[in-house]
């Protein structure tokens, strides 16, 4: 059985199992929507992003370390948030490199031929 999957970004047909979307889309996806709103909450990031913290705060981390966002833990009385920003090359990044990606690759869309 195939079931139509939308997840905001793009549209995707998949058989019945957890939706996928590949590595590169979500390393885009989080860089832009760094960019779309200048600074982002680890809760806010993760939500508007349609990720699952615990699956991918390996993710955050590793593009932590390749400088592609920053972030900075922000202590307000008892609670301790993390918020991320993207860096200068992190939006290089994703013009140079993911953008023409994805422009000769792009997300597989559910819209049938006309």
């Amino acid at each position: 059985m195939i079931e139509k999957v939308s997840f905001g970004m793009s549209n995707v047909i998949l058989p019945n199992h957890a939706t996928y979307r590949e590595r590169i889309y979500i390393i885009k996806d989080l860089i832009l929507k760094l960019f779309e709103k200048g600074e982002l909450d680890q809760t806010s990031l993760i939500g508007f992003c349609g990720l699952n913290l615990i699956r991918h705060k390996a993710l955050l981390d590793q593009m932590e370390s390749n400088s592609l966002i920053c972030s900075a833990r922000v202590t307000n009385g008892k609670k301790v948030s993390t918020i991320y920003r993207p860096t200068n090359r992190g939006v290089q990044f994703c013009r140079e490199i993911l953008g023409p990606f994805e422009d000769m690759f792009p997300r597989k869309s559910t819209r049938p031929p006309a």
